[in-house]
């Protein structure tokens, strides 16, 4: 083995390893990890397996369940913990990052160089092992584009494997997964085939018909039992979610929280900061070779220009819309990686450049974790509160209860009504801003004492009525 190729695996290794030795190593965060991580937990409790919960009784209808279903086969393998409901997304990453070593490897280019830039980006690093919608998104999308390519290069089967990476990406995010896919593929086979060609090609290279019902045979029917359980469930997630959201700015019909609105075009600014550094080596590499790109596009049957659609698909579809987060530009991260070593083929990854470009990300990772441990878990988390709480006490949030609060009280933690749940002689624990404990406390007759104040401003007190 060169010695270039030990560095290049000792990185990407460590950055693996990394990620997921650090899984456990701070707590879920509001809003969106203990959201998603408490629906994890309430779906393993209450058994319902069917319809993701918001809150007990509450069902969720703002995604399908793939991403709570992986969580929850988390916490039935390794128990409650954080290390249990991330470390299914993050071998959803390694499979991503093995699919494209595998269309490196047949398409004559480095598998090694390909998983290193994909593991190495910075929004691949934080959301393998992040509880988010977004990987079981970007396995599903990774699974029907190569079996677009490799079926469109002449292998029917493959064709298979497509639809059934469009079932994963309909129970993991919906119909935004064809939407996707289509903004990639139909202008490639139509760059490939001209527009009645890429009609034929589809017709003739792809099973249409057979593929689209083995997709409807694994995702159709939790669609209608979902409906079936809570109705206007369809109505919501089709409309609202997928329509509303991205075109009403600032729309106000989220049963979940609020939506976004970034400026138009806002998308392509995330894609740079949220690909770094790749996106920064990227344009790079396409200056050096201009003068190559023609006839690497031809050497590689294709395969150049289906990247880039890939990889700009998702910029494509969310550039007019507002309500778009960074993790938004995440399927479109595997191409990168692949276009990334189609590029630097030759000399490039073998320069010390690249090395330190692709080292970065470990010790990012490293000095990310302990600045969350030391700085931010506390504010962002209720964990410690609960760490210094009395779980056999019944507890009660003044205020709003955050989705931290309900994952690590086990669900045990209520949001305070109208004060008769203390008219006990029990004794009970309250969690709020000490402010608005200190007038209850006065208002209602109460002794307390202080058990901990986390840097959320939010105070666990030990009470009994007088």
């Amino acid at each position: 083995m060169r010695l270039n190729h030990v560095y290049l695996w000792a990185i990407l290794i460590s950055v693996l390893l990394i990620r997921l030795l650090s899984l456990g190593a701070y707590p879920l965060m509001d809003t969106t990890e203990a959201r998603y991580g408490e629906m994890a937990r309430l779906m393993v409790e209450t058994g319902n397996w069917l319809t993701p919960q918001f809150d007990y009784g509450v069902p969720f209808w703002g995604k399908p369940p793939l991403f709570t279903w992986i969580s929850a086969t988390g916490i039935e393998l390794f128990g409650l913990n954080e290390f249990a409901v991330r470390a299914p997304h993050w071998f959803a990453g390694l499979v991503v990052v093995g699919l494209m070593a595998f269309l490196a490897r047949k398409s004559g280019y480095s598998a090694l160089v390909t998983a290193l830039v994909i593991s190495t980006c910075a929004v691949f690093a934080v959301s393998a092992g992040a509880v988010m919608t977004d990987m079981a998104l970007t396995l599903g999308m990774t699974i029907a584009m190569l079996g677009v390519y490799f079926c469109w290069r002449g292998n029917k089967a493959w064709g298979y494997v497509g639809f059934i990476g469009l079932a994963i990406g309909l129970l993991a995010k919906g119909p935004l997964i064809l939407v996707l896919v289509g903004l990639a593929v139909v202008p490639w086979l139509m760059f490939q085939h001209g527009f009645l060609g890429a009609l034929k090609a589809l017709w003739s290279r792809f099973p249409i018909i057979t593929g689209s019902l083995l997709m409807l045979v694994i995702s159709a029917p939790w669609y209608l039992l979902a409906e079936q359980a809570t109705p206007g469930f369809l109505n919501y997630f089709l409309v609202g979610e997928h329509f509303n959201r991205f075109v009403v700015s600032g729309w106000e019909g989220d049963l979940y929280g609020s939506a976004h609105d970034e400026p138009r075009g806002m998308i392509w600014l995330f894609f740079l900061n949220a690909a770094l550094p790749w996106s920064i080596v990227l344009p790079i590499l396409v200056w050096k070779k201009r003068h190559q790109i023609k006839s690497l596009s031809t050497e590689s049957h294709g395969l150049l220009s289906f990247l880039t659609l890939w990889m700009s698909s998702p910029l494509l579809l969310f550039t007019l819309s507002g309500n778009i987060l960074p993790a938004y530009v995440l399927p479109g991260i595997p191409a990168l990686g692949l276009l990334i070593t189609m590029l630097a083929k030759g000399t490039d990854h073998h320069k010390k450049w690249f090395r330190l470009s692709a080292a970065a990300m470990p010790l990012i990772l490293i000095a990310a974790v302990a600045y969350i441990h030391l700085f931010v878990a506390d504010k962002r988390s209720d964990k410690g509160i609960f760490t210094h709480a009395d779980h056999t006490l019944p507890t009660f949030y003044l205020g709003k209860r955050p989705f931290s609060g309900q994952f690590y009280s086990q669900g045990q933690a209520k949001p305070l009504k109208d004060g008769h749940e203390l008219k006990t002689d029990a004794p009970f624990q309250l969690v709020g801003e000490k402010s608005a404990i200190e007038a209850l406390v006065e208002e209602k007759q109460l002794t307390c004492v202080v058990n901990y104040t986390a840097q959320s401003k939010r105070t666990l007190y030990t009470c009994k009525a007088k």
